[in-house]
């Protein structure tokens, strides 16, 4: 009783509550606790993990855990030594360092990366890379071509994240009612998805309820 909140709620689901503790909502409570009592643990771990060796893997690890937390510089220093020799060319390595440089808003930095990704790697598939591009596309004002990769991202593009930012684009240039219609299929998708895709995808999906209220 005389533990903090956070803590007694983690000793709560994890000693009187076993069977809770087996379940998803038990692993996602458990989850919340944590960052809760510990919100930088994973990062603290990779550190000193790094720290301990200084390996190619530990490196790219420490560089996520940064990159989550928004240490857009160091995670860019930490991939950029680890595209060197052969790894100069690595697709995770580039994609990694063109994430944190758009989080630098380098952006025109950031195409030239993705643009050089996809040279040197042309059989290199990640949605998510797809969806970059499309972003600093937009970012660097070239609504044409970023509207192009809007497009072929909403059609297969695994989550909400791809069709709220196009759908963004949409409004900004004035194309109101098809950005509300992409607003809506999110929604829509929502919807029919399960509480496993809201989980997954709840940041966005949350986000657009707030612009159909506007």
């Amino acid at each position: 009783m005389i533990l903090p909140v956070a803590g007694a709620a983690a000793y709560l689901v994890l000693e009187l509550l076993p069977d809770f503790a087996g379940t998803r909502s038990g692993r996602k409570t458990i989850r919340t606790v944590q960052d809760l009592v510990n919100p930088d643990r994973d990062l603290k771990s990779a550190a000193q993990d790094y720290q301990t060796a200084k390996t190619i893997d530990n490196a790219q690890r420490l560089a996520q855990e940064l990159l989550l937390k928004g240490q857009y510089a160091e995670a860019a220093i930490l991939y950029r030594d680890c595209l060197k020799g052969l790894h100069e060319f690595d697709p995770l390595f580039m994609y990694g360092l063109a994430q944190a440089e758009f989080g630098l808003g380098n952006f025109t930095l950031v195409k030239e990366l993705l643009d050089q990704l996809i040279a040197k790697n042309p059989d290199y598939k990640n949605p998510d890379a797809h969806l970059l591009y499309a972003r600093v596309l937009a970012s660097l004002g070239d609504s044409r071509g970023a509207l192009h990769e809007f497009e072929v991202l909403d059609s297969y593009y695994p989550g909400a994240e791809a069709s709220y930012h196009f759908a963004k684009l949409l409004q900004k240039l004035g194309q109101t009612e098809r950005a509300l219609a992409v607003f809506e299929s999110i929604l829509a998708k929502a919807k029919t998805g399960g509480s496993h895709y809201n989980d997954l995808h709840g940041k966005w999906v949350k986000l657009t309820a707030l612009e159909l209220r506007r």
